[in-house]
């Protein structure tokens, strides 16, 4: 399978959202072109921020789209369109409700299991056959509670869990950008185990 050469992290823009369960993806990207001291500058024609960084020898996209989560096809189509990008070459980095704070899993295609950020994206692209880097944030219990719970900002116990999801995630981050799906995800969970272990 062909590697990366997008990244995407979903997430709203602006200050009050920053730290919010819900931009999990964003943390995700900046985590990564922080890594490098690369820096995200908006570009009008890709409807959001973006820099380039070097993963395992690859030269890779990030991308923060600035429309808001419930319309990040529209960044994620232009991109794909504008670097002349495959769908299968694009991950996306999200929040994800049924992932306990702390689990991050990578799959392939897939619903959008009530994400609107992936729910735009593939309305967009009229499937979902892309990557996606799931970060767990955890479930308020109730259905009626999802909103603020997203919306809110994680407990330091909860973020501290989440920080150190996206940094085993950024570690197999080399594998994937090659085209080495099983493997990064087989890393991914091992890594996972062997912290719940200790």
């Amino acid at each position: 399978m062909a590697g990366l050469r997008l990244i995407v992290g979903l997430g709203n823009p602006g200050a009050e959202y920053l730290r919010t369960r819900h931009n999990a993806g964003f943390w995700f990207v900046d985590a990564l072109a922080s890594a490098q001291g690369q820096r995200f500058s908006f570009d009008g024609k890709l409807h959001g921020e973006a820099c380039k960084v070097a993963i395992g020898g690859e030269s890779v996209w990030l991308l923060k789209p600035s429309t808001f989560m419930n319309k990040s096809g529209i960044a994620v189509a232009s991109a794909l369109r504008y670097y002349k990008i495959e769908p299968e070459q694009c991950l996306v980095a999200h929040d994800d409700l049924d992932l306990p704070p702390g689990v991050v899993r990578l799959k392939f295609d897939g619903g959008h299991g009530g994400q609107n950020g992936l729910r735009d994206i593939m309305a967009h692209l009229g499937h979902g056959k892309f990557h996606r880097l799931r970060v767990g944030i955890g479930h308020p219990g109730h259905r009626d509670q999802v909103t603020p719970w997203v919306l809110g900002r994680p407990s330091a116990v909860d973020e501290d869990a989440m920080l150190l999801g996206i940094g085993r995630a950024l570690d197999v981050l080399p594998l994937a950008t090659r085209g080495e799906f099983e493997k990064a995800m087989h890393q991914l969970h091992s890594a996972e185990t062997s912290t719940a272990k200790k």
